[in-house]
């Protein structure tokens, strides 16, 4: 007897997650910038993805640039010195980064969702 060929379902290709070293949120490596510290011990933005050195990831939020310099993060994830050549090259391309939203929009897009057994239809018992 002969075997029908079933088509399987195509497999889902694997997407390579990567975490912000300032906010630790993971996500698509496509998604987040990399930078990275070159074999000579220069640190720079990666915007190819594929100088070589150890990189660090970061997302495009300037909260999460500000805060990764003001904390040191570059500096553990590299284990090494930051040199003034470097912080300004990085300073020069956080100054594009766009402003970040308000906290205030964020908080009022997370409150319309409702949370499960509650029922916001009925009115507080008094």
């Amino acid at each position: 007897m002969a075997k029908t060929a079933q088509k399987q379902p195509k497999r889902q290709k694997h997407i390579p997650l990567r975490t912000c070293i300032s906010c630790r949120e993971t996500k698509s490596k496509r998604e987040l910038l990399r930078v990275v510290r070159t074999p000579d011990g220069h640190v720079m933005i990666d915007a190819t993805g594929k100088k070589s050195g150890r990189g660090a990831y970061l997302c495009a939020r300037l909260s999460c640039w500000e805060n990764a310099i003001k904390k040191h993060r570059f500096e553990q994830e590299f284990e090494l010195p930051l040199s003034e050549e470097d912080r300004a090259g990085l300073d020069a391309y956080i100054a594009t980064l766009p402003k970040d939203e308000p906290a205030t929009t964020v908080a009022a897009k997370g409150s319309s969702t409702h949370k499960k057994g509650s029922n916001n239809s009925e009115a507080p018992n008094t």
